[in-house]
């Protein structure tokens, strides 16, 4: 793949996913990224022993590598002056420096626009927050499962009516991953503004503003119609070719045929009831879209007859648009997945083989390739001899607690 960013350097103040992945998107791609983790602990992350159900013992940590591949691991003390030193010299040799902190944070470690502008006034300053720079509750911190999945509307649009209970978002750091392609489109324009006028702009993505766009279309449709957007139950639509059906086997085959007159036909044949084709209750759209629940009825009654496998064999042909309803193991190995490199193999620092999902964007037909994660601290020696320091000055830094 090309390496789009390539000579493009990253100095990161930041850790869990959010932010973290936005950098890992743009060191996928080509540009060299700085990571500066608490001089003790390291990016919090790494202590995390496990999310959901899934424990994360083990030579590879699944969260830490999609987040934190490729890039290069320096602990730093930033409450001292000597550690902040330190990274205003790193961020004179940056194009960008992307943080998570809050207001209060930045303010009180010196690390604000101005403090990292008076190191380089070119650099383009980026922040990843929960609820957005302003407001009441900018302040505050949030995870991707509460600004982006419940405050945005999101989780209240996912559940079903024939449930009471509140869904838990789809993965972890699902918000967190949406967001930090947003934050790598937003640095990759700034670079480009800055490449064509010289003036390095502010970025702001927030994990709520992120969930807002997310759920754009049924915002923009709650705010003309004044109503919330909720799914309507299972057995209620208005077209029964956008639909789940359930196969005899308990799996699932998805339906998404907006013209419902143009696909019924070739439905009925999938599922060997041509009489169905010629039904006055279905016969036109309009007729369709009326009688949708006996039409539902039909489907629901035929897709239950046979195992998945004999469905998707039926609907090889078919003209319509359709889907499995896959696990996360299904689709690492989706043929999709494989002939279009969504997955990359990667190797720890110990050399156990893992995979990780790639950049999302391809250029000239090829996926990016990942790389591992850094062990914490991994480069220190070799990140503070590109600012002139020698094996003296670090080594005093490291007595003092400047460094790890």
């Amino acid at each position: 793949m090309t390496a789009i960013l390539q000579g493009v350097r990253i100095l990161e103040v930041a850790e869990h996913t959010f932010v973290p992945a936005a950098s890992a998107v743009l060191s996928d791609l080509g540009a060299d990224v700085i990571k500066i983790e608490h001089v003790e602990r390291g990016d919090a992350m790494r202590g995390l022993g496990s999310t959901g159900l899934a424990g994360l013992g083990g030579e590879v940590h699944p969260l830490l590598e999609h987040s934190n591949r490729g890039k290069r691991s320096i602990g730093l003390d930033l409450a001292s002056d000597a550690g902040r030193d330190v990274l205003y010299r790193l961020a004179a040799t940056c194009d960008v420096f992307l943080t998570n902190k809050m207001p209060g944070v930045r303010s009180r470690l010196k690390i604000g626009v101005e403090e990292i502008r008076a190191a380089n006034p070119d650099i383009i300053y980026a922040r990843g927050t929960g609820q957005g720079e302003y407001g009441p509750d900018a302040d505050k911190g949030s995870y991707d499962s509460l600004a982006f999945w419940a405050r945005s509307g999101a989780a209240v649009g996912a559940m079903r009516p024939e449930y009471d209970i509140v869904p838990p978002a789809p993965a972890p750091g699902f918000g967190d991953s949406v967001g930090g392609m947003t934050i790598a489109g937003g640095i990759m324009g700034a670079l480009f503004h800055r490449e064509r006028t010289g003036e390095a702009t502010e970025v702001d993505v927030s994990l709520l503003g992120a969930g807002l766009w997310a759920m754009g279309q049924a915002l923009a449709l709650s705010d003309r119609l004044g109503m919330p957007w909720k799914p309507g139950p299972a057995d209620q639509s208005m077209n029964p070719l956008v639909a789940n059906y359930e196969t005899s086997d308990g799996r699932w085959i998805a339906l998404t045929c907006l013209q419902a007159g143009v696909y019924w036909g070739s439905m009925c044949e999938v599922i060997e009831r041509l009489d169905l084709a010629v039904d006055e209750r279905f016969a036109r759209h309009a007729d369709l879209v009326a009688n949708c629940t006996p039409a539902m009825h039909e489907l629901s009654a035929a897709f239950a007859a046979r195992p998945l496998a004999e469905w998707i064999e039926r609907l090889a042909n078919f003209t319509g648009q359709w889907a499995v309803v896959q696990d996360s193991v299904e689709v690492i190995s989706d043929p999709q997945t494989v002939a279009n490199g969504y997955l990359q193999e990667c190797y720890s620092a110990e050399g156990t083989a893992f995979r990780l999902v790639a950049a999302p964007v391809q250029y000239n037909g090829s996926p990016a390739v990942p790389t591992r994660a850094p062990q914490f601290n991994e480069h220190c020696e070799e990140i503070l001899g590109e600012i002139g320091l020698d094996m003296d000055a670090i080594i005093q830094l490291k007595i003092d607690g400047v460094v790890a």
